[in-house]
């Protein structure tokens, strides 16, 4: 699967486990900012510096998503592989 493909199979589970993604230009902050997973007037955002190379991107998203319950969802087999992978870490 081309990596673009993945990122937006990651980016289809986070939705259904009702979660939005949002890249941002972190570039114009002027503070020390990093993408990830948080949670804002109780819902759960990703915000990824847009500027991430898409590998990186991917990165993010596994590592965070394989940590959430995502079990009785339908995942792809190439990202449920990603899934168990970064779970491991």
């Amino acid at each position: 699967m081309k990596p673009e493909q993945l990122y937006q199979e990651l980016k289809d589970l986070a939705e259904k486990l009702e979660i939005s993604v949002s890249e941002q230009n972190f570039r114009k902050s002027g503070i020390n900012v990093s993408s990830g997973l948080c949670k804002v007037k109780g819902e759960y955002l990703f915000i990824i510096d847009k500027h991430k190379s898409v590998y990186k991107k991917i990165r993010i998203l596994a590592s965070q998503l394989s940590k959430l319950p995502h079990e009785n969802i339908y995942i792809v087999p190439a990202v449920r592989e990603l899934l168990e992978k970064y779970a491991e870490d």
